[in-house]
């Protein structure tokens, strides 16, 4: 069977791309831009990728290789209802359906059991850390996970596998379409508000997924934001559990996602607490998460307050390790989220000793939203006068060079893909 991947280059249809070839799938696909992750594909052998979605680039795939199966990311419709690839499909009366049906799909034909790590903050860690423990016992497990590391792909098919590590979305609602056997809720607060226009939509939406799981592991105070009625087979966790305090990862939203992984593991595996607390301190993370692009240069994909929140815990324990300043340059990702967290920026960046705040990354806009500028969001932090406007380009790369010379230590926060802030830096200071 040959499926064609639209937006393979994203952290959720990338994975994904790659499980399929695994799994003994014929596998293309496309994006509208190039990217780090696309580079990756390609060099783990998915080398039928274009850049550029039209009609006539898909057509010529089809000719070459009848495609059986087109799969989207939620991103392609919600940009544009008549995308050119999803026309051609209907044109060539070739199936079509977003990633859940074709997961879903897979996990019957390979009767696999899910287990799902949600939450608005904190899952692609949580996902990482589960994955790294069973990596590390031995214990055969195939994953999806939305981020590069150093202990295996972003995406994997294990033949004999029992359990698919999955890093369940809830954007477009996507969690809703899975029954895991065990669900992880890393964290939760109001986010994508375009697909749930109030907070108490979003509650309803995690509750749903939650009723649909087997068991779900959750954190008291999460438990009770959502205002679930039923504790059956939900297992509550506190965050003041010293034992959490054992565990070595930098930043405390890091020990308590450490903790969550700990607690599925050893359900899974039965492997005692003690031993994967032993395992998860040895942990070496993921990309973009405070990862060091160059010496006192790091790469964060924190995008939301609550995000920026546990990005800041772990810049400003690094900082202390070595008496450094802290600068940060932080991209927004998308103009459609600023409306309605800017004024929950306020105390979000605490601890920074300045903050560039450059233009929004922009993806899925409602183009009926003014553009928020940097100086207006910069206005509803609590000290406004730490922060400044700025832009990438020539002057930015002076002015971090600048702060890595005097030794400070600088993180850049930015959710977007390519062309984002990320891949910015990584272009420009590589070498560094």
């Amino acid at each position: 069977m040959h499926i064609y991947f639209s937006g393979i280059g994203g952290t959720a249809i990338g994975p994904l791309a790659l499980i399929a070839k695994e799994a003994g799938f014929n596998v293309s696909g496309s994006d509208k831009y190039d990217s780090s992750y696309i580079k990756e594909l390609k060099k783990l052998g998915i080398n039928d990728i274009h850049i550029g979605q039209t009609k006539e680039a898909i057509a010529k795939v089809h000719d070459s290789r009848p495609i059986d199966w087109l799969v989207y990311s939620s991103a392609v419709t919600m940009e544009d209802s008549h995308h050119p690839e999803l026309e051609f499909a209907k044109s060539q009366s070739i199936k079509k359906s977003d990633r859940s049906e074709f997961i879903s799909y897979f996990l019957s034909e390979k009767k696999l059991e899910m287990v799902a790590i949600a939450g608005t903050h904190g899952k692609t860690t949580t996902t990482a850390m589960v994955i790294w423990l069973c990596k590390q016992l031995d214990f055969p497990i195939s994953y999806s996970l939305g981020a590069k590391n150093s202990f295996g792909n972003m995406g994997q098919y294990l033949p004999g596998s029992k359990y698919f590590v999955y890093e369940a979305d809830e954007f477009a609602n996507n969690f809703l379409a899975y029954k895991p056997v065990l669900s992880l809720i890393t964290g939760v607060t109001w986010d994508h508000h375009e697909i749930f226009p109030t907070r108490e939509d979003y509650q309803a939406a995690f509750r749903e997924f939650i009723a649909g799981s087997q068991r779900t592991i959750i954190w008291q105070e999460d438990f009770d934001y959502l205002q679930i009625d039923s504790p059956i087979n939900i297992v509550i966790q506190e965050t003041d559990n010293p034992v959490i305090e054992l565990l070595q990862q930098k930043g405390r939203y890091n020990r308590l996602d450490g903790w969550l992984a700990i607690q599925a593991v050893h359900r899974l595996t039965d492997t005692p607490i003690g031993k994967l607390v032993g395992l998860i301190n040895s942990f070496p993370g993921i990309s973009r998460r405070m990862e060091e692009i160059a010496k006192n240069l790091y790469s964060d994909y924190a995008h939301t307050p609550d995000k920026i929140r546990g990005g800041m815990s772990v810049a400003m324990e690094t900082a202390a390790e070595h008496n450094q300043q802290l600068a940060i340059i932080y991209e927004p990702l998308t103009n459609r989220r600023q409306h309605y967290v800017a004024k929950e920026y306020k105390n979000s960046f605490d601890g920074a000793s300045k903050i560039y705040w450059i233009p929004s990354y922009l993806a899925r806009e409602d183009p009926l939203q003014p553009n928020l500028s940097p100086k207006e969001l910069i206005s509803h932090l609590s000290d406004p006068s730490i922060a400044e406007p700025a832009k990438m380009g020539p002057e930015l790369k002076k002015t971090i060079k600048e702060h890595l010379d005097k030794g400070d230590l600088v993180v850049a926060m930015s959710g977007g893909g390519g062309n984002s802030l990320d891949e910015w830096l990584r272009e420009n200071f590589k070498d560094s």
